[in-house]
């Protein structure tokens, strides 16, 4: 049996603003709460170029920088909630301003840091790991 006020208390904080980690583990940018937490304490998040404590709150139109891996994700916050939702949602909470040129600088690490290998060859000898070594330490 749900509290005939809970939607109305449920409308009132919404107004008002979420905090920051939990509205990046909500709209899955971070797997879990703690780690959207942790990014916080560690710098890796800032709205308007101030690193943000997990406890801020997050306020609609609010654009939000996010340091993940390689690249630095831009968030436009368009809607606050307080669950997690389905990743065919997500649309409805956050718009994603990053630069293309962001996620092709993730796309170039990912095939810089790929051997290929053809099928049925085995694993590299010890000589063929070192040569891959020295390629991968050297720069093009």
């Amino acid at each position: 049996m749900g509290y005939p006020f809970k939607s109305f208390s449920e409308e009132n904080n919404m107004s008002e603003g979420i905090r920051i980690d939990k509205w990046l583990w909500a709209v899955r940018i971070f797997k879990s709460r703690s780690q959207a937490t942790d990014a916080c304490k560690s710098g890796k998040v800032k709205i308007d170029a101030i690193t943000v404590k997990p406890s801020r709150e997050v306020k609609l139109n609010e654009d939000i920088f996010v340091q993940i891996k390689h690249i630095t994700k831009t968030l436009k916050v368009i809607g606050l909630l307080n669950n997690r939702v389905a990743a065919k949602l997500v649309a409805d909470y956050m718009e994603d301003l990053t630069p293309p040129e962001e996620y092709e600088k993730e796309k170039l690490k990912k095939e810089i840091n790929y051997e290929f290998r053809d099928r049925g060859l085995g694993r590299p000898t010890k000589k063929e790991r070192r040569l891959i070594d020295r390629l991968k330490k050297s720069k093009f």
